[in-house]
């Protein structure tokens, strides 16, 4: 009798807990990008069980501020991580996070990418924790099918001036990389900040030579697209020079928008290209769109008369997002300048002269400008050995020069000592008065002083050499040491 009372009891304490309640609950939280220093759109947020009692699995995306949820959620023991495409382009498996979960509290969790920091000494090793270097990371993929592709060299070029027996000389260090079986690369050791050129390559695909600024947190991660162009060869003959340009082509394809930084006013009738590719014209809503384009990672260069040029990276892939370009003009990008003394403008025209004392170029003096009666600034240039304009199709007039390792090329511009990337001559016509000039050098190929030899990628010639310099001082030039922000 005592048996089948302790069976009932048994049976009915079991059917009471049967009937208890399930015991569940929320887990949420937001997946923060520390690169980018912002929410992480995007992301696939994963809660999988860690042991063999529970079963539970459950899966959300992260909402435009990277918020996330997960519901009815037992307890039990957790591994909580996500997958975003960033996490590909910094080579990085999942990061997991263990959830230990009691009773029906819902559960809060901070998902991130690691910082810039730590990524430096988890890739490049503990000692770049304190190295003053940057380091640049990403995947190389196919343009046409965005696949990640291995065995691809990229190549990261910068520019360095060091100072040896009382002279100026600049270098160009450069370091290459081969992607991995993913197409993943990282370069370490890189300098800390300005400007670093990067291009990636594998037989007859690549990259153009495109040029990224380094952030402040030393990090920066840029994937890039390699691509076939083909390669259009014209010669075009004249008394003094023979030009053969190499316009590259493909079956890319590319739209955009350029407006005022100021009011986002469509800038109509503003120049757009590919660089040695394809260009067009903005209609009168500012938009544009190139045909015919070789297809990859590129430099898109736009222009406007009146406007500070734009010069940037984009990839020439299918579904590319519309490139939208805002140019300020020249008033907006330099600050006001306001000159005190004659000591700065003496002092830069008394390097002028004895740069020309020198005679390693050819120089104009505000008396030499007077004397010739120029209408516009690039008359002085008609007449100038080595020196010619041409009117293009499409676009303005170019200022070319004969080059050391190619027969023509597109020198670098200075004005009042400042690197101007990318002037035409109807630029330089804008831009500078006859009547403004107290000075003018032009400088060919290996000649050129260091000082006016900063351009790395843009208009030179074979390996990022400089093809010449025309430098041009004003009677009212702003101090040398100023910035242009």
């Amino acid at each position: 009798m005592r048996f089948w009372a302790f069976f009932w009891i048994v049976v009915l304490v079991g059917a009471a807990g049967a009937q208890a309640p399930d015991t569940r609950t929320t887990v949420s939280g937001t997946v923060y990008d520390s690169l980018a220093r912002a929410p992480l759109p995007g992301a696939v947020v994963q809660l999988v069980a860690a042991d063999t009692r529970t079963r539970f699995s459950g899966t959300a995306v992260s909402d435009s501020l990277g918020r996330f949820t997960i519901g009815d959620v037992p307890a039990g023991r957790y591994l909580l991580g996500f997958l975003h495409p960033v996490l590909d382009s910094l080579g990085m498996e999942p990061l997991l996070r263990e959830l230990n979960i009691v009773g029906v509290v819902p559960v809060r969790a901070e998902l991130a990418i690691p910082s810039p920091a730590r990524l430096r000494a988890a890739i490049c090793g503990p000692r770049s924790a304190a190295d003053s270097g940057a380091m640049v990371v990403g995947v190389v993929r196919d343009a046409r099918d965005h696949a990640a592709t291995p065995n691809v060299g990229v190549t990261g070029m910068w520019v360095e001036f060091s100072l040896t027996r009382g002279r100026l000389e600049r270098q160009m260090p450069r370091l290459v990389v081969t992607t991995a079986a993913n197409g993943w690369f990282a370069m370490c050791s890189l300098p800390g900040a300005g400007t670093i050129a990067l291009m990636a390559s594998r037989g007859a695909d690549s990259t153009d030579l495109i040029e990224v600024d380094v952030p402040p947190e030393r990090f920066l991660r840029r994937d890039l697209y390699i691509g076939p162009a083909l390669v259009i060869n014209d010669a075009q003959g004249s008394d003094t020079l023979v030009r053969r340009s190499h316009r590259r082509g493909g079956d890319g394809r590319l739209s955009g928008v350029v407006v005022t930084a100021i009011g986002g006013r469509p800038l109509a009738d503003a120049q757009v290209r590919i660089r040695d590719g394809p260009e067009t014209r903005a209609n009168e809503r500012g938009e544009w769109t190139l045909a015919g384009a070789p297809i990859g990672t590129r430099m898109l260069e736009v222009r406007a008369v009146g406007y500070y040029p734009d010069y940037r990276p984009v990839d020439v892939v299918t579904g590319a997002a519309p490139v939208r370009t805002a140019l300020s003009t020249m008033k907006a990008v330099l600050d006001t300048v306001r000159v005190m003394a004659e000591r700065v403008s003496n002092r830069n025209m008394i390097e002028f002269n004895e740069r020309r004392r020198g005679g390693i170029g050819r120089y104009l003096t505000a008396a030499d400008v007077e004397r010739r009666q120029p209408i516009v600034t690039s008359d002085l240039f008609r007449n100038m050995p080595g020196l010619r304009l041409e009117r293009a199709e499409i676009g303005d007039t170019q200022l070319l020069m004969r080059g050391t390792f190619e027969e023509v090329c597109v020198p670098s511009v200075y004005i009042d000592g400042r690197y101007m990337r990318d002037l035409s001559a109807d630029d330089i016509d804008s831009w500078v008065k006859p009547r403004e000039i107290a000075g003018m050098e032009v400088y060919v190929g290996p000649h050129v002083p260091a000082q006016f030899n900063t351009g790395l990628a843009g208009g030179g010639a074979a390996g990022g050499q400089s093809c010449g310099a025309i430098v041009i001082w004003t009677k009212s030039m702003p101090p040398m040491g100023r910035s242009p922000d």
